[in-house]
């Protein structure tokens, strides 16, 4: 009997899940917690009601985050759940904002700027210094050797294999790894580097 009882509210629940199609995605960003907490993250999966993410730190079920999502902005809302590396996110919003966000996925694979193995918009040089200081995930502070540099990503030389997607530091520039080198491997950066600054960030001087 308790179990008919809830069926119709579980039947809800599943209907609510199906009003937005979920889409895969690889965007960047950080989020805050209640506590004010900052921390990176990677947006894996979406939709204009919640989005998933891999993270350093997970919060508690309902607790209140603010995220920051490359190309989408601010998104606000509650976690829903959480599983292994990250959690699920809602994500509160009015009608109008969710049919933004719907246009902006939209435009967003349509310009396939999803799942791109690799940025090569930019032409890539070798800096004439080509030594700098890698930070893993794991906070493993490393020295690496550039390959190759542009404004949007780099190659680096290394023994270190940190997972594919996973958030590293290449002197000051945040940024992906996006797939493995034979000795190494390529990195997408977080946000485009203006060309007079790149190697001196990137090298960490």
């Amino acid at each position: 009997m308790a179990l008919a009882e809830r069926l119709p509210s579980l039947r809800t629940l599943s209907a609510e899940r199906r009003r937005f199609q979920r889409v895969k995605v690889n965007l960047l960003g950080r989020y805050m917690m209640a506590d004010r907490r900052e921390f990176p993250c990677q947006v894996v999966n979406m939709s204009p009601g919640g989005i998933a993410v891999i993270a350093p730190v997970t919060g508690a079920p309902s607790e209140r985050i603010i995220a920051y999502v490359d190309h989408l902005g601010r998104l606000e809302g509650h976690i829903a759940r959480v599983f292994q590396n990250g959690f699920a996110m809602t994500i509160s919003a009015t009608a109008r904002k969710r049919d933004k966000l719907a246009a902006q996925l939209t435009w967003l694979a349509n310009r396939q700027v999803l799942s791109l193995p690799e940025d090569r918009r930019h032409g890539r040089v070798t800096p004439r210094n080509p030594i700098a200081r890698l930070i893993m995930p794991n906070g493993l502070n490393v020295s690496c050797r550039i390959v190759d540099v542009s404004e949007s990503g780099a190659g680096v030389a290394t023994d270190q294999r940190p997972p594919v997607g996973a958030l590293v530091t290449l002197g000051k520039v945040q940024g992906r790894v996006v797939r493995y080198l034979e000795d190494g491997f390529a990195v997408e950066f977080t946000r485009l580097q203006h060309p007079d600054s790149l190697e001196e960030n990137v090298t960490g001087g």
